[in-house]
């Protein structure tokens, strides 16, 4: 399919580009081309082919969620440079108003 000159002028005009006629003709023998890969790609048969939104097969590399136990309080709280009723004591950033 080869396009004509009134396509390109269209499809400058949508892309809102001011093409000079120089341009106009480069990008009338590049859009004839880049349709007719869509065309060969049309004709392609990719019935039997499924639907992928990747072209390499994807793994989460992640590790499972599982619920496990949590180390006890002392444990956690050992380094903490100041703990107050089994918490970490941090200091105040937000002041009153």
């Amino acid at each position: 399919m080869s396009l004509d000159r009134a396509a390109v002028n269209h499809v400058a005009r949508l892309a809102r580009l001011d093409l000079t006629e120089e341009e106009r003709e480069r990008m009338q023998k590049e859009l004839t081309v880049i349709l007719a890969h869509a065309e060969k790609i049309q004709s392609l048969e990719l019935d039997d082919v499924p639907p992928t939104s990747h072209a390499l097969p994807l793994s989460n590399v992640m590790r499972p969620d599982r619920a496990r136990p949590s180390l006890p309080p002392e444990e956690a709280l050992a380094n903490a440079p100041e703990t107050e009723d089994g918490r970490f004591r941090v200091q105040r950033i937000i002041e009153d108003s």
